[in-house]
């Protein structure tokens, strides 16, 4: 294997500054999240989501975000998986959006809350039918004892609900309401530009450089 000490990259494509970027750190991630759209990345929906469980153990794994408003950043899971349990133990979490092609990273903390069921409902309503029967055959996280159980139980659950399989009770959304959010954009020699939003008391954002 080559060395990997000795991986290289220059960024240079872009610069950010404090007076460049949107005062609301949501409207700043959507004029990002719609560059990267236009650019035709590869899954820019994609993100990380870190959670910790009740003994301060962290865990990451990469998920799909789903929507942002006003609130945050939305996305949907089994509430009975590993991350499920961890946030109903600790409810907070970090996501990190990483978009190579654009030399860009979005790192985002804050306190987790589930959707209300009427939104986690609509959302189930407009996944594709062998998405909604997945949720009722996957328990998810579970030691699996061999794939043809999977697709036992996915043939189960097509059988018992047709074209028409209602939300499970252990599926549903979240949403990572944000205390900070950072926008990172690479530069060259390493002198990377780092804009830092800070949620403050009165719910107003304190805009800050950071070092890189």
């Amino acid at each position: 294997m080559k060395s990997l000490a000795d991986l290289r990259k220059n960024y240079a494509r872009e610069s950010l500054s404090q007076s460049a970027v949107d005062p609301d750190p949501i409207v700043q991630f959507k004029t990002w999240m719609n560059e990267a759209l236009d650019a035709e990345l590869p899954e820019p929906n994609a993100m990380t989501l870190a959670t910790v469980d009740a003994e301060g153990k962290p865990s990451a794994r990469v998920v799909l975000i789903k929507g942002v408003d006003e609130r945050g950043f939305v996305f949907f899971t089994n509430y009975d998986s590993h991350k499920g349990h961890d946030l109903e133990d600790n409810p907070r979490a970090a996501l990190v959006f990483y978009w190579i092609e654009l030399e860009r990273q979005i790192r985002i903390e804050g306190r987790v809350e589930k959707l209300p069921d009427a939104e986690s409902d609509e959302y189930f309503a407009s996944r594709p039918l062998e998405s909604r029967i997945g949720a009722w055959a996957s328990e998810q996280s579970k030691e699996l004892p061999g794939r043809t159980t999977l697709v036992a139980r996915a043939a189960k659950f097509a059988a018992k609900f047709a074209l028409n399989p209602p939300r499970p009770p252990h599926w549903g959304g979240y949403v990572v309401i944000p205390d900070l959010v950072e926008f990172w954009q690479g530069r060259p020699s390493r002198l990377h530009d780092r804009i830092a939003y800070t949620r403050q008391p009165d719910s107003t954002w304190k805009i800050s450089r950071l070092f890189p």
